[in-house]
């Protein structure tokens, strides 16, 4: 796909020309065998139909620049066509469930048959105009997949609906735009993800990574970063954890800042009951808010992920 933005039913018709694997059905058992053939050898699928997804006219495909390389966002209104696209694409055509909670997902290292094929194609063209009659495509093969990006690609999948789970008439805004808005936070916070994944590898935390990827998918969203929305999507309330997102990372949480810099202070213990780990991660997140509402509170970049580094420069260590 050129750079820019494909809406409808189209855009996974566009995909799954790239990635043939779409084009099987995860609920037929032979399907998580033909799989194999298809992403490893490259094999064409033995029929090309996408009748195992209902497709509408809201889906998106849109392919976007970011600092750490292109990644591919496919937006799938209908919450089971983003279900069976997960079960194929990243549970290779096993129909696993997919949790209710789940929103998006992000696949990097998508193998791109097309790529190979087309270089493949160029090499033999370039062969045949210097009158070569038996180029080794073999080695060339072997030089040419050494390099990953040169045959993989990143996507990003997103559901349709309201961000956190968080409802309309809770976040202040009428029903649909709250859900455009949830879509803009719920694609700059996946992308954010990416670009934090590829260039500060070092800094995987699980609790400050979703505080800058929320933070910058609330900056893309309004134009600047919203406290109190982000103490609503962890589920903090007048500084209290009163229940939601946050405690999903307190299980992650023993090698994040937020859990050793608790356990520093004297605050909590790998033994403390869970309740007190709770609110000590609840002071750090706070802390943490406080800090990224005044380095954002007087930026005025038009491109949000320009404020990843910002964010990052802060990050507190392990």
């Amino acid at each position: 796909m050129a750079d820019g933005k494909m809406n409808g039913k189209q855009a996974l018709t566009t995909l799954a020309e790239t990635y043939q694997q779409l084009y099987l059905d995860p609920a037929k058992e032979e399907s998580a065998e033909i799989y194999k053939q298809v992403v490893r050898r490259g094999e064409e699928a033995p029929e090309k139909t996408l009748a195992h997804f209902q497709t509408s006219e809201e889906d998106q495909l849109e392919l976007i620049k970011t600092p750490a390389g292109k990644v591919q966002v496919i937006t799938l209104a209908v919450r089971s066509d983003f279900e069976v696209f997960l079960q194929i694409m990243a549970n290779r055509c096993v129909p696993e469930e997919i949790p209710k909670t789940q929103g998006a997902s992000i696949l990097d290292g998508v193998i791109n048959w097309r790529r190979i094929e087309a270089h493949r194609d160029a090499f033999f063209a370039e062969a045949e105009k210097n009158g070569e009659a038996d180029p080794d495509w073999g080695a060339e093969f072997k030089q040419f997949t050494s390099d990953k990006s040169n045959y993989t690609d990143a996507l990003v999948i997103l559901s349709v609906g309201p961000y956190s789970g968080i409802a309309a008439s809770l976040a202040g805004f009428p029903e649909e735009e709250w859900i455009a808005y949830s879509h803009t936070i719920r694609k700059y916070h996946e992308c954010t993800h990416f670009i934090c994944r590829r260039m500060y590898p070092e800094m995987i935390d699980p609790l400050w990574d979703e505080l800058v990827a929320d933070a910058i998918g609330l900056y893309a969203a309004f134009g600047r970063f919203d406290r109190w929305l982000a103490e609503l999507f962890l589920g903090i309330t007048d500084g209290r954890y009163t229940g939601g997102r946050l405690e999903n990372y307190l299980d992650k949480a023993g090698a994040s800042a937020a859990f050793q810099a608790s356990v520093y202070a004297g605050e909590i213990t790998e033994e403390t009951d869970r309740q007190t780990q709770l609110s000590a991660v609840t002071a750090w997140a706070n802390s943490m808010l406080d800090e990224i509402e005044k380095l954002l509170s007087a930026r005025t970049e038009s491109n949000p992920y320009a404020l990843i580094s910002l964010l990052q420069e802060r990050y507190p260590g392990v």
